[in-house]
């Protein structure tokens, strides 16, 4: 019984003395926060007048952003689509080289399009159409750089450009470039079709190339993922491999 009395004493002071110290660090913590909140109130005392501007700078900044996209970037796009329009009307007309364009300020086509609003989504769109035409003509180096130019946030439309862009290396007989592409054109894509008819163009120029352990990694891969559009081509290629 006394034995349990000490035991239950001993108990309590170990309550007593666990509150008194989170009684202690409690005050500290509030202690800290008042010191912390002092010396922010001595900061913002002693530089409000830097602090106030840099709250201008910033307010300035941000209203000149918004302005800047109103006033400048809107227009802007609205102008590249107009443009961009009357040349696809030309396009559909069969009148390529109107279409084209860049030649004088009354039509500029996607050549002109491209040049004066290359810092627009329709400018950068009018690059890659100008590319295209380009490589019909037979004007391969232009048509590649070009593309080059144009950037998308569609991974179709950015598969397509590796793709073009490696078609044009390859008729300017840089094959290594043009495959180095088409692996670009798989990797930018997640649609399936878009995918297989890379990976099938990259092996049938692996194949050219002589390089067939590539060939085959390409043929196999159709094998494995897109049997739905091959029709069972893959494997025919693969054997081929063997003996190319």
């Amino acid at each position: 019984m006394h034995f349990n009395f000490n035991k239950n004493m001993a108990k309590n002071t170990f309550k007593s003395n666990k509150k008194e110290v989170e009684g202690k660090e409690t005050v500290e913590v509030f202690k800290d926060l008042d010191r912390t909140a002092l010396d922010t109130e001595r900061f913002v005392e002693k530089n409000a007048k830097l602090l106030s501007i840099i709250f201008g700078v910033l307010v300035i900044g941000v209203l000149g952003f918004f302005a800047y996209k109103q006033f400048y970037v809107e227009p802007r796009n609205e102008e590249a689509t107009l443009s961009y329009l009357a040349a696809q009307k030309n396009l559909a007309e069969g009148k390529e080289d109107l279409a084209l364009g860049g030649k004088n300020a009354a039509n500029p086509g996607y050549l002109g399009t491209y040049k004066d609003y290359s810092d627009t989504e329709v400018g950068k769109l009018s690059a890659y159409n100008a590319g295209l035409i380009k490589y019909k003509e037979g004007k391969y180096q232009e048509a590649y750089d070009l593309l080059d130019k144009f950037s998308s946030d569609s991974k179709v439309l950015m598969a397509l450009k590796y793709g073009a862009m490696a078609d044009s290396q390859a008729n300017l007989n840089r094959s290594d470039e043009a495959l180095s592409l088409v692996s670009k054109a798989i990797s930018a894509s997640d649609d399936p079709y878009t995918s297989y008819y890379f990976t099938r163009k990259a092996g049938m120029l692996a194949l050219a190339l002589k390089k067939n352990e590539d060939a085959k990694k390409y043929f196999s891969t159709i094998d494995e993922k897109y049997q739905d559009y091959d029709n069972g081509m893959s494997e025919a290629y693969i054997e081929m491999v063997k003996y190319y």
